[in-house]
């Protein structure tokens, strides 16, 4: 990126040049407080806007930063279009920050992202930071494994556009379009950018149909920068979350039963709008000020609506079990909808103060959170013709999450070849639910507001490091304390649960890495050491309704060894690699495994195991060619280790190991002023067949005293292609 504003001051006039860095610099500042600098002594990677939008158009953003280290991620329904999900160092989804402008993207609740409702993004952005670890504290929500941090916030020097147009496999299209006025007089600019996809999906039902649209209207003008962001983004996709059985896999692992029913002559049938479908629209205010040359002042202001639901048709439910009068008895087909809307209030500001020695940064969050949950049965077999589904009373609840966070943070120059690092935060969040859940009626109606929970934490996060930098060689270590609340699943089964009421998860994480960086070599070996305290863990136990709660496990670990390095011996060719070997443990792990009638369960011990999606081995290489001009080939490959489907270690549930290969060959032709880019891409082109996550389950029988199991996975599909043809003027 610096590479790029510094070509763009060359093409202007020389006091223009001037004004063009300070206002530049002015506008990357909305993100600075969330990023690690060069000499902050985090584990971090960050990759730039050309890279992005170099990888496979059918990627999410999880999918085009796979090769990156520890980084492990798959796709359900076989295409980055639908649902991707990403672990960072076996931390998953809810546990990864994930900021965009300094703005959380965390749903508050579920403290997910849901990739598949904000399509498009590697073509939005102008960069991202991926740290490791816990990381800087000041994106206000803790980041417990991992942080992703993008920016959308860089303003270009001179008007642009941009039409890309892709298609491939699984009946792939891809259309995106995009707009930048540059800086126009007066300090004006503006930035517009549209995606539309759509997908037939690898799997069954894994069809996709999204779109996105960005815009940005700014306003720079000496020390003072506006800017106005609005990114939409809307998807109806399939449901592909159940995964199939491991059997099922073997006989047609493209099989999907989401939705499958039998019609009155026992004919296998399927419903067409066994669907997930989303909106989200986030709106962004941001207002910086320079105060001289050192003091910078930076507010946001943010608001994010989403709206959606699921809709199933589902065999043999119980009437009683959606509030039907009690004239209606027995089971019935219906089909329903789950449904949920939800608001959210951030206010960012903080201040940031540099000198030659010392960069001092110190800020507030405020967010305030409102989700609520609701169904509609639209049909039942069985039911009168005239019935007013309307008039059923079936579930309905809301969650009220605030959170507020202060923090500061300074790296002080002690010397010129070494750095002190110190980064302080306190939170306080309360999370209140009302309302009944979607299984109140079956367990009994006498107590309506199942999920009455009303609770307050208090935490302090501090970090400190030290930096030290000679030459080509780099040295950091860091030491860093972190507390993360329970998720809103978390919460609600726990509290219709037998187990002990869930507590906060504590995490001390330590790193340590050493750098060298050449002109045609560079390295790192990164060291860490993840040191769990009341790990929330499923461990088999259920809730009244038969779901699996979650109990803090008092010991827990993640302890490894990354290696990256880069090679580029001549300016056409480059050669990349990483590698992670960690150890991923349960001091001590005792399953509760549920009779076979729900009505107790039983325990096994198994001490200390290893825990699950996180595999002991991570690796990654790849080879870049630029054989002509113009020309670019690479080929990658990733290694991801075996892995365990829950925290028992057995065998049985294990994923194998698998590796896999892609390719991409391009050529870029210059057109007068204008580029034309013609990408063909080659995706697991050994054709290796493997599926990367699944699920289990299992019962008690306490008549034989066995443990009857069974597992289900989410395929991954075989050798596929994308073609991207791309005109920027």
């Amino acid at each position: 990126m610096k590479k790029t504003l510094f070509f763009a001051a060359l093409c202007v006039l020389p006091f223009c040049a001037a004004a063009q860095e300070k206002t530049e610099r002015l506008d990357s500042v909305v993100v600075s407080a969330s990023r690690a600098d060069k000499n902050t002594p985090v584990t971090f990677t960050t990759v730039g806007k050309d890279e992005l939008r170099a990888s496979n158009p059918m990627n999410s953003l999880p999918m085009s930063l796979n090769l990156l280290p520890s980084v492990v991620t798959y796709n359900e329904g076989g295409t980055g279009l639908g649902n991707s999900a990403m672990t960072i160092r076996g931390s998953k989804g809810s546990q990864i920050n994930v900021t965009l402008n300094g703005i959380t993207l965390n749903d508050a609740e579920s403290q997910e992202v849901f990739w598949v409702n904000i399509p498009a993004l590697t073509s939005l952005i102008s960069g991202v930071q991926v740290q490791r670890g816990l990381g800087t504290s000041a994106n206000g929500a803790g980041a417990f494994g991992a942080s992703i941090n993008m920016n959308t916030a860089f303003v270009q020097a001179d008007p642009s556009a941009r039409v890309e147009l892709s298609a491939g496999s699984f009946g792939t299209m891809i259309t995106s379009a995009a707009i930048s006025s540059g800086r126009l007089p007066g300090g004006l600019y503006f930035d517009l950018a549209m995606n539309l996809g759509s997908t037939d999906g690898y799997i069954r039902n894994a069809q996709v149909g999204s779109s996105s649209l960005f815009a940005v209207l700014g306003w720079l003008n000496g020390s003072n920068s506006l800017r106005l962001t609005y990114l939409m983004g809307q998807q109806v996709s399939g449901i592909t979350w159940d995964g199939i059985d491991l059997e099922q896999y073997y006989k047609d692992r493209r099989y999907n039963g989401a939705g499958e029913y039998l019609d009155d002559e026992g004919n296998v049938r399927y419903y067409d709008n066994q669907t997930d479908n989303y909106a989200q629209h986030h709106v962004q205010l941001n207002y910086s000020h320079r105060f001289g040359e050192r003091l910078t002042w930076v507010n946001t202001v943010n608001y994010t609506r989403g709206d959606g639901f699921d809709e199933y048709y589902k065999m043999s439910r119980k009437f009683k079990n959606f509030g039907f009068p009690s004239e209606y008895s027995g089971k019935t087909d219906m089909i329903y909808r789950k449904l949920m809307d939800n608001d959210l209030w951030v206010l960012n500001s903080s201040l940031r103060f540099r000198t030659d020695r010392l960069h001092l940064t110190a800020g507030a969050n405020l967010s305030w959170y409102r989700g609520g949950h609701w169904g509609e049965v639209l049909w039942a077999k069985k039911a009168a013709r005239n019935f007013d589904y309307s008039s059923l009373d079936w579930y309905s609840n809301t969650g009220w999450k605030n959170d507020v966070s202060a923090f500061a943070r300074a790296e002080y120059q002690l010397l010129p070849w070494l750095t002190a690092y110190a980064d302080l935060q306190y939170r306080t969040i309360g999370y209140r639910i009302e309302g009944a859940d979607d299984d109140w009626l079956e367990y009994g109606a006498a107590v309506e507001d199942r999920l009455d929970y009303n609770r307050r934490w208090n935490f302090f996060n501090p970090r400190a490091g030290l930096t030290a930098s000679w030459g080509i060689h780099k040295f950091y270590a860091s030491a860093a304390l972190g507390h993360r609340e329970p998720g809103r699943g978390d919460i609600k089964e726990n509290v219709k649960g037998e187990g002990a009421p869930i507590e906060p998860e504590r995490m001390l994480d330590i790193e340590t890495g050493y750098g060298i960086d050449t002109r045609t070599f560079s390295a790192s070996v990164n060291l860490y050491a993840m040191e769990y305290w009341d790990m929330l863990l499923e461990t088999g136990r259920l809730s009244s309704s038969g779901y699996a709660i979650k109990e803090n496990v008092p010991r827990a670990w993640r302890r490894g060894v990354e290696i990256s390095a880069l090679w580029e011996p001549l300016d056409w060719l480059r050669l990349d690699g990483n590698a992670t070997l960690s150890v991923n443990q349960i001091a001590d792990y005792t399953s509760y495994v549920p009779y076979e009638d729900y009505s107790a369960t039983h325990p096994v011990h198994y001490g200390r195991t290893t825990m699950l999606m996180s595999p002991s081995v991570i690796g990654m290489l790849r080879l870049s060619l630029r054989p002509w001009k113009g020309g670019l080939f690479t080929i990658d490959s990733k290694y991801v280790g075996r892995q365990f489907i829950d925290n028992s270690m057995r065998e049985e549930m294990a994923i194998p190991a698998y590796w896999l290969a892609n390719l991409s060959l391009g050529q870029v032709f210059s057109i007068g002023r204008k580029t034309l880019a013609v990408t063909a891409y080659v995706n697991n082109f050994l054709n290796r067949l493997y599926y990367a996550s699944g699920w289990r389950w299992e019962s008690y029988n306490a008549e034989t005293g066995q443990v009857y199991t069974g597992i289900g996975v989410y395929p991954q599909p075989p050798c596929n292609f994308m073609i991207k043809v791309s005109l920027s003027f």
